[in-house]
C-alpha cells in the first residue's frame, strides 16, 4: 500500500485531505499549535478508505497532519489539557473570512471541535509508513 502525501490549498483539495482523515483516532496529547511558527500539528492513526476492501476489516496507518499560516487556535467540546483523552475526527472544513483568509475547522465525534484562523489555507496530511490491520471498520448511523 502506498503512503499518501496530500496537500490542501483550496477548499476541494480539503475536502480529499477531509475524506482521507475521515475516522481518525486522535490523542489530545499528539495535537498541538507552535504559535512561533504559525503551524498546528496534530498525529493520527487514520482509518485507510483508499485501501478497505468489502470484507475485511480494512487498515489504520500512522499519519501527521499539520496546517500553515494559523493565528489563533480555539478549543471546544473537550479539555486540550487533558492528554489521555482520545478523539475520533470526523471531517475538516474550511470557511473563507478574507480571502485567502478563513477559519479551519476540525470536527470530532461527541462535539468537540478545534477551530484555527488562518491567514491562507494550506494544510499537509502525510502517512508516516506504520501500518496494521484495524480492529473494525468505522461505521456511522444515518439520521
Amino acid at each position: 500500500m502506498t503512503d499518501l502525501k496530500l496537500i490542501a490549498l483550496d477548499t476541494e483539495d480539503l475536502e480529499v485531505v477531509s475524506a482521507h482523515a475521515q475516522d481518525a483516532v486522535v490523542r489530545v496529547a499528539d495535537m498541538g499549535y507552535a504559535r512561533r511558527d504559525q503551524r498546528f500539528a496534530l498525529l493520527m492513526n487514520r482509518f485507510a478508505w483508499e485501501s478497505d476492501t468489502p470484507r475485511g476489516k480494512g487498515t489504520r496507518k500512522r499519519a501527521a497532519l499539520d496546517f500553515r499560516g494559523v493565528t489563533h487556535v480555539a478549543y471546544a467540546g473537550f479539555d486540550p489539557a487533558a492528554p489521555e483523552g482520545v478523539l475520533n475526527l470526523l471531517a475538516i472544513g474550511f470557511q473563507l473570512t478574507d480571502s485567502p483568509s478563513g477559519i479551519v475547522e476540525l470536527r470530532f465525534a461527541g462535539g468537540g471541535t478545534v477551530r484555527m484562523t488562518v491567514e491562507y489555507l494550506e494544510a499537509r496530511l502525510t502517512d508516516l509508513g506504520a501500518a496494521w490491520a484495524a480492529s473494525g471498520k468505522p461505521a456511522h448511523a444515518l439520521d
